[in-house]
């Protein structure tokens, strides 16, 4: 079956004159959710492969409140995919985010720099599954992750959970507050997470 779906994603990586195209199209959610598992499963995809599998790994430690698992996460991403001379910059900081959640984007509808509340929130995944955990993510460079917990609950970003007036709640399962944050001198990253 795996060399059936293979090839069946190699026939449309290339346009009917055989030239390839340069973009993987799958038709249809079951034939998705077996190339997730490909993603997943194939060690010989290398990056690709090791980066799912992390990514997974962080969501999980996430969910389950392993602020150490999250911390050495984020580091060791931190400091090999970001350039030395913009390190300390915290939109350097969001985009190692977007990459160690990368798989987050299966089970939650990801938006950064999202209006809620009185403000606008770095990272809130959206739960697919309303009954789920959604998740507010702040980040700070230079600051604690209890400072980023406190501008969660000061801003009310939990309000985007909530609806408008006169609309009935959309979500209903726990929502967590989760603070980022590195230390620009030592490179160490703490994570704090509360459920709000």
């Amino acid at each position: 079956m795996k060399n059936l779906e293979l090839f069946y994603l190699k026939i449309r990586w290339s346009d009917p004159s055989g030239l390839p195209k340069g973009k993987v199209f799958i038709p249809n959610r079951e034939l998705m959710f077996k190339y997730e598992e490909l993603l997943r499963s194939e060690k010989s995809l290398g990056y690709v492969y090791r980066l799912a599998n992390i990514s997974d790994q962080m969501l999980k430690a996430t969910l389950s409140g392993d602020t150490d698992r999250m911390a050495e996460i984020l580091q060791l991403a931190h400091n090999t995919e970001t350039p030395i001379l913009s390190y300390n910059n915290e939109t350097e900081l969001a985009a190692v985010v977007n990459l160690v959640y990368l798989s987050a984007r299966d089970r939650y509808r990801v938006e950064r720099e999202d209006k809620a509340g009185k403000g606008f929130v770095d990272f809130i995944f959206y739960p697919e599954n309303p009954a789920d955990t959604g998740l507010i993510l702040e980040l700070k460079a230079g600051h604690s992750p209890e400072e980023a917990i406190r501008q969660i609950r000061e801003k009310q970003y939990a309000l985007r959970f909530k609806g408008k007036p006169g609309e009935k709640e959309r979500y209903t399962g726990q929502i967590l507050g989760v603070g980022i944050s590195y230390n620009k001198d030592t490179k160490e990253h703490h994570c704090k997470i509360e459920q709000l």
